[in-house]
């Protein structure tokens, strides 16, 4: 990429095209192309194809999707399914046809098995069964990474596919019904500490296992990668570290200021119970990630206060 290049980044008021677009403009790239769901919907094939005969855009971001932790997967099934699908179809389709140079596919650890080895190598996909809690966003993920090798092997399209493993940051889902379980206990806590209430309930049983990178450190990877790979192999993108739910939430905790106990309920899914990715691949290209957790989490809180 030029520094004058037009470069289309799909989803941008999201928490991860939103961070994508921060780096890029930090970096000197100025001819950005957004465009808000209000304006074009990606669902629509006709209205897709449209703006890319419009604008033509050089390079293109794949961040738009569907997100959402466990509850909205297993109550929303076929938005995450069927939009998802819908949506990186239209776009890779529309991106080859109008002579994109390139194209970085955005994915998530999720699409590995649930109980492939640890840490997670790219080459476990598809070598057993997914996790259930989120198997509807996982198989419309991996139809996009196939979809990313198929045109690059029958068309030459040169698209990339990243998959990043747990992203929290500023500009996150604080929702509860809908939200991650790092931006949901900020939450919790915060509201625990105003209201001053005795304890905080955290969904399971606090022994699962979890990586969580810093959504700025993540756009940093896929803006190196974009620049730096051209492979149809899929690249994890982390920090190749992980700790408890149980340890995350007393660092929350700490960080918050909430002076109550914490509560878990066993009741409630776990998920899968650990989930750490290599990251040996990404290294050797030469990228590692920077941001501490506890640093990261400190500056979504404050952002949490200023925006809540």
């Amino acid at each position: 990429m030029e520094r004058n290049s037009k470069i289309y980044v799909a989803g941008h008021n999201g928490l991860v095209g939103s961070a994508i677009c921060r780096r890029l403009k930090s970096d000197g790239y100025g001819n950005l192309i957004t465009r808000a769901h209000s304006q074009l919907d990606l669902c629509n094939e006709k209205d897709v194809n449209d703006f890319f005969a419009e604008t033509k855009p050089e390079y293109v971001f794949l961040a738009a999707a569907v997100v959402g932790g466990i509850h909205a997967n297993d109550t929303r099934p076929v938005d995450f399914l069927r939009d998802n699908l819908l949506i990186q179809t239209n776009i890779i389709e529309a991106a080859y046809r109008n002579g994109v140079k390139k194209l970085a596919f955005l994915g998530s650890t999720c699409i590995y098995p649930r109980d492939c080895p640890q840490p997670i190598k790219e080459e476990y996909l598809l070598t057993g069964s997914l996790e259930e809690t989120n198997q509807w966003y996982a198989i419309a993920k991996i139809a996009g990474i196939k979809l990313c090798q198929a045109y690059r092997k029958q068309y030459g399209f040169n698209a990339i596919s990243l998959m990043p493993t747990n992203l929290y940051g500023p500009g996150d889902n604080f929702d509860l019904l809908s939200s991650h379980v790092l931006p949901a206990l900020i939450r919790k806590f915060h509201e625990g500490k105003i209201n001053n209430t005795k304890e905080v309930v955290v969904w399971g049983s606090g022994k699962p296992f979890r990586e969580f990178l810093y959504i700025d450190d993540m756009a940093e990877a896929c803006c190196f990668l974009m620049q730096h790979y051209n492979d149809e192999s899929i690249v994890n993108i982390g920090t190749g570290k992980d700790v408890s739910i149980r340890e995350l939430a007393d660092l929350i905790k700490e960080i918050v200021g909430f002076q109550g106990n914490i509560v878990f309920d066993s009741s409630k899914p776990d998920g899968t119970t650990k989930k750490v990715i290599d990251v040996t691949k990404l290294n050797s290209l030469g990228w590692q990630s920077k941001t501490s957790l506890s640093a990261g989490i400190g500056t979504t809180y404050d952002w949490y206060l200023r925006n809540q």
